[in-house]
């Protein structure tokens, strides 16, 4: 399983080979099997294969392709909605339209999504990550029909390989693992961790096509700027507001 995890590629491009049901059901049972708080499992996977349903998603993926191309797109969601409904009908009054909750659903969410991912590569299937549910989660929840208490907060694609990209580079182990304590950084310590990534010639093409003089400046500039960030934060604060999970008083 190490190995699995440690030659993991994101995939975007994807043969028209549908996936068998019971290979997708066994995927989806290994989600489920994720770590949880309390047992609840307040999470939702919506599983679209559909290609109209596809078509709306990926407008709100921002016209991503592979949204198209690969046979199945998976929707993770906090849903503290089930839940609700089952403690009203055992006489029970639920307290989960708070941030708390919703954050608390979202941690599930993502860790069946990474169950999930995990199982896809282990039956021969590739995977693509969209951090976009985050960004346009107001047009998901009209798309799929999400009810109160039902927010998305990630997705992917999967099916069957029609790339084989080159791994993308990762920080060393010092750059993410602090022993006992957290210890801050020095700045050369800070230049010792990006060294390498630095250095790719990748990211010496990223800088002469973006003409930018560091890799820093196009993350800043380009691909996450604060004025997106301040946007999209913003809406999804609206959203997961309209799903009924800020009712912090």
């Amino acid at each position: 399983m190490i190995d699995l995890m440690l030659s993991h590629r994101s995939i975007r491009k994807f043969r028209e080979t549908e996936i068998p049901e019971h290979i997708l059901n066994k995927i989806l049972h290994a989600g489920t099997r994720a770590s949880t708080t309390g047992n609840m499992q307040v999470y939702s996977m919506v599983v679209t294969t559909k290609q109209e349903i596809k078509e709306k998603l990926w407008s709100a993926h921002f016209s991503q392709n592979m949204v198209l191309e690969a046979p199945v797109h998976i929707t993770f969601c906090a849903d503290f909605n089930r839940f609700s409904l089952w403690c009203r009908n055992r006489k029970a009054e639920p307290g989960y339209d708070n941030y708390l909750s919703f954050f608390t659903a979202a941690i599930d969410a993502l860790l069946v999504s990474q169950n999930v991912a995990l199982a896809a590569e282990a039956e021969g299937l590739g995977i693509c990550y969209l951090g976009t549910a985050t960004y346009n989660a107001d047009q998901i929840v009209e798309i799929l029909e999400l009810p109160e208490l039902v927010v998305p907060v990630a997705a992917i694609v999967m099916g069957y390989a029609a790339e084989q990209p080159e791994l993308t580079d990762r920080l060393p182990l010092e750059g993410v693992v602090h022993k006992e304590k957290y210890k801050n950084y020095v700045s050369a310590e800070i230049d010792r961790i990006y060294a390498e990534k630095e250095s790719l010639a990748q990211t010496l093409e990223l800088l002469k096509d973006n003409q930018k003089e560091t890799l820093a400046q196009i993350f800043t500039d380009n691909r996450y700027s604060k004025k997106d960030n301040q946007f999209f934060s913003a809406k999804y604060l609206k959203t997961i507001t309209d799903q009924g999970f800020m009712n912090n008083s």
